[in-house]
């Protein structure tokens, strides 16, 4: 098993920046691949960014590519998201996930945190 706590969610005006942290205990951290997906109302939740094992591989959607950046620490046991450049349209729960392969496809990931809220003002 791993848990997963992300934070660093909140109240932003466009144009800001954040940075969510997800820190991960249980099992060896460095032996997953880690996503970050977000949610918002009344959608599905969607594939933001992942980074393998080693943090020398990373993938983005479309719309956050140039303004988020996915990095980890493994001697931390943490993941984390810059977010550059927010937009109202970013605001959603945000959610890191733990697979065995970095990967846009939500079922292949078999450990989640229960979500940080980050909400962009226009």
């Amino acid at each position: 098993q791993v848990q997963l706590v992300e934070s660093g969610g909140g109240l932003v005006q466009a144009g800001g920046s954040l940075r969510l942290s997800c820190a991960a205990s249980g099992r060896t951290f460095s032996n997953y691949a880690m996503g970050w997906f977000r949610q918002a109302p009344g959608k599905e939740r969607e594939f933001v960014a992942t980074i393998n094992w080693l943090g020398d591989y990373t993938t983005y959607a479309g719309s956050v590519k140039g303004r988020f950046t996915i990095s980890r620490d493994n001697a931390k046991n943490a993941v984390y998201l810059q977010m550059n450049s927010l937009k109202p349209e970013d605001t959603a729960v945000y959610f890191c996930a733990a697979g065995d392969r970095p990967t846009v496809l939500r079922v292949r990931y078999d450990y989640w945190g229960q979500g940080t809220q980050v909400t962009v003002s226009s």
